[in-house]
């Protein structure tokens, strides 16, 4: 276990004693007090739900100070000053920890730095080194992974915080506190009127819109909102019947020269007029029926942050048509941002045009969420909208494209095989839960996905107009907020191309910007226990939404990486994909740096591509697929080449696009290319998928939500790990929109950019290489018996590293 701690603010003595007044744990007059009667006075509070001094006493009795003395007969015995051994015997238990189970007693130190607690350093602790302590302590987190002033105000610390008539946000330690009735929250819905027709009705769509906000609000409190834009919120459809056969052929294409240029086109389509409002009220008519359904948003309404969900056009509740991506799309989610910034009119339904403002918000917003979700906020942000601060967008496509297709093939998100853009806006289009909303636009809705699968084009899968209004990139120039993206290494639902692209857009713009990679998959990060995400988020936010000063940008390392090697491990740098890395190169005829166990007598080796049949008839998932693939034996050897490289004498730190430059030729005329790296070698790895160290182990505040507490383990010992992957279609050899014929029997120079990674393969592991066509879990599957020639003499592997 190691508690990594990023988020704390260090602070002089002064400030932490204004910051103890301040949370009501230190009285004025202190100084006046022993350290005795001081340290009684502390300990008795950490025990809020103690509502006696008797009470209070037996809690006290149940933590052991010394060998002989429990908390209660410790303070009873002092004088002027505290052993700093006894105190941290003491404070360990506190944030959670078991004697003998976790550390050694007598010797909390030796624990406390191996888990990475900090301390006070000073054998006896005076009056003044006490309260240095206390205000650390606070500020440290606990076994939980929350700090302990947020267990403490889960017991109670904070129940009766907000009594005056003028209520109020709490900081401490420059992150705001969980003082806010949990209980009562004001629960509203508005319908906020967009710029659009989708479903060209002669109206302008309403946008249903849920808020969950203090009630605090209510006695003049404005707030800032968190707002999720989720097409999933309100449910989704089924779609299964609707996914495509991925069993056909990749077809040969037409040769095409095509301009960029000329696929950014712009639609001006007219809109009707805006409703006029009848009438104004500050009073809600209709109240929430669901919840706030994301637990980083929960975690910021105890502290006082308003949270807000919208699906958008097509979802249900709201007017017009899914349409995946477009900018329609984007339209609908900054309609909700002009909103809560005063910009745009909401009504408190559909019908009488009584308009209602969001009179409580301070006109400060952020984004949050994780895939569909997070990639609207950064669809928003590439609007530049006003209002809009930060986002916060986790495992976000930037291109829609990056998500449904690679290099001129339908290459599916993993575990999403057969899905794409028309059966995802099928799956949102929630508007037909209603039967007779669904009656009114259902028909126009079998229209809307007609001409969805047209332009997504799954015969070509080359870049077009339809995925060029889809890139979000091409209007990164505008985004004036600061952003947080956060991704895993292990993500193939959302390929790392999509955050790694928008990493270098967005290096060159003047705005604080701030990334995290863990080692997960398509996974939230907020309940790791070795890291303080969440406290993270909470420094960050509070200085984006409520203009605290408390050096948030600076703090907050700009680049978080977990490392892969070792549990509970995380390495900060300023850059991830730095173009200035240095490269280090192998030749893929030379088995000194990767070569195939038997070098071929030409330069050339060659593998099938018959697979398919194969895989079908061995009812294999694609998961057993690939460990197949991989294996030195199996029924699909012959379906790769694989080449490894000499056991390596020192670690590599992979950082950036690992580079494939090869001359490839197939016996037809199309084709395809797919590789991986991969870390060969049997050695316990780390999961891609945290353990549940305790379910509901995390509180988000009292009588609130709970999150599982999770981490990342190492697992039994495995033979490789992947490290990362690309495809390519022969024909898209230069670029994704541009298409060249492919010859039988002619080698062609290819060059792929694999997804972007950061990957410690450590010292005594095998680099491989594993070159083959189709993918099981990605790329079209036809039963098909093509032969691939590589050439071996002209190859090599470009691998960006850090020094």
């Amino acid at each position: 276990m190691k508690l990594n701690q990023f988020a704390r603010l260090t602070t002089t003595y002064s400030e932490q004693i204004k910051a103890l007044q301040r949370i009501k744990l230190l009285d004025e007059g202190y100084e006046a007090l022993s350290v005795q009667a001081l340290a009684q006075q502390i300990f008795a509070r950490f025990f809020p739900e103690a509502h006696s001094k008797t009470a209070q006493n037996e809690q006290m009795q149940k933590i052991q100070a010394t060998a002989s003395l429990n908390l209660a007969d410790y303070l009873a015995g002092i004088s002027t000053s505290f052993d700093q051994r006894t105190f941290y015997n003491i404070a360990l238990q506190l944030l959670g920890f078991k004697v003998t189970t976790d550390f050694q007693f007598n010797h909390p130190r030796r624990f406390m730095a191996k888990v990475g607690i900090p301390y006070v350093d000073q054998p006896v602790l005076t009056q003044e080194l006490f309260l240095e302590a206390v205000y650390l302590l606070l500020t440290t987190r606990s076994q939980n992974g929350l700090l302990y002033l947020d267990c403490l105000a889960n017991r109670g610390f904070f129940a009766h915080w907000q009594k005056a008539t003028a209520p109020e946000f709490l900081i401490f330690n420059g992150k705001t506190q969980p003082v806010f009735d949990t209980q009562n929250f004001i629960r509203e819905v508005v319908y906020v009127e967009s710029s659009l027709d989708t479903d060209l009705d002669g109206h302008l769509d309403l946008l249903e819109t849920t808020i969950f906000r203090p009630k605090e609000t209510e006695k003049g409190l404005r707030v800032p909102a968190l707002y999720t834009a989720s097409p999933y919120y309100k449910g989704t459809n089924d779609v299964d019947a609707d996914l495509h056969n991925v069993d056909v052929p990749i077809q040969a294409k037409a040769a095409i020269q095509p301009n960029l240029a000329d696929l950014k086109t712009g639609t001006n389509q007219s809109v009707p007029a805006a409703r006029e409002p009848l009438g104004e009220t500050t009073e809600p008519e209709l109240e929430a029926a669901d919840d706030s359904n994301y637990l980083l948003n929960d975690y910021f309404l105890a502290r006082g942050f308003a949270t807000v969900y919208a699906g958008g056009i097509g979802t249900r509740g709201s007017d017009g048509m899914r349409t995946c991506g477009s900018p329609e799309e984007t339209a609908s989610t900054t309609a909700i941002i002009e909103w809560l910034a005063g910009n745009r009119r909401a009504y408190t339904n559909k019908t009488d045009r009584i308009e209602i403002k969001a009179w409580w918000c301070n006109q400060k917003v952020a984004m949050t969420g994780k895939s569909y979700l997070g990639t609207l906020a950064t669809a928003a942000a590439t609007t530049g909208v006003e209002g809009l601060k930060t986002v916060i967008a986790e495992a976000a496509i930037s291109s829609w494209y990056d998500y449904y297709r690679e290099n001129g093939l339908v290459v599916a998100p993993v575990d999403c095989q057969g899905e794409d853009a028309d059966v995802l806006a099928k799956l949102c289009q929630t508007r037909q839960m209603d039967a007779a909303d669904h009656t009114k636009s259902g028909a126009l809705f079998e229209e809307q996905l007609a001409a969805l699968r047209e332009g997504q084009d799954r015969i070509t899968g080359n870049y077009n107009a339809f995925w060029a209004e889809r890139n979000y990139r091409d209007n990164v120039q505008k985004i004036n907020c600061d952003v947080v993206l956060v991704h895993g290494l292990n993500d193939w639902n959302v390929k790392l191309q999509n955050a790694g692209a928008l990493w270098d857009d967005l290096r060159q713009l003047p705005i604080e910007k701030k990334l995290f990679l863990h080692q997960g998959q398509h996974i939230y990060m907020n309940n790791i226990q070795s890291i303080d995400f969440t406290d993270m988020m909470n420094l960050w936010l509070s200085y984006q939404l409520l203009d605290i000063d408390n050096h948030a940008s600076e703090i907050l390392p700009t680049v978080t990486i977990q490392d892969n090697t070792q549990e509970a491990t995380w390495h900060t740098q300023d850059d991830w994909l730095n173009p200035k890395n240095p490269r280090q190169t192998y030749f893929l005829n030379d088995p000194e740096h990767l070569g195939l166990d038997q070098t071929p007598t030409t330069p050339v080796a060659d593998f099938s591509d018959d697979g398919v049949a194969m895989f079908k008839k061995q009812h294999l998932s694609e998961a057993a697929w690939q460990d197949q693939l991989l294996a030195p034996q199996s029924d699909f050897t012959q379906n790769r080449l694989l080449l490894l490289s000499q056991a390596q004498s020192k670690q590599l730190v992979i950082d950036g696009r690992v580079q494939l430059k090869t001359k490839v030729a197939v016996n037809t005329d199309r084709g395809l290319l797919s590789v991986m790296l991969v870390d060969y070698g049997l050695f316990s790895r780390l999961g891609t998928t945290p353990a549940i160290l305790a379910a509901k182990g995390q509180q988000l505040g009292y009588h609130w939500r709970y999150d599982d507490l999770k981490e990342f383990k190492l697992g039994a010992l495995s033979p490789y790990q992947l490290i990362t992957k690309g495809h390519l279609n022969l024909q898209n050899r230069h670029n994704s929109y541009q298409t060249e014929t492919v010859d039988a029997g002619t080698f062609y120079e290819v060059q792929l950019d694999l997804q972007p990674t950061h990957y410690h393969l450590a010292a005594g592991h095998q680099l491989g290489l594993v070159i083959y066509a189709t993918d099981m879990e990605m790329t079209l599957r036809e039963e098909q018996q093509n032969q691939y020639q590589v050439d071996l003499g002209a190859s090599r592997l470009v691998i960006p590293t850090l020094d």
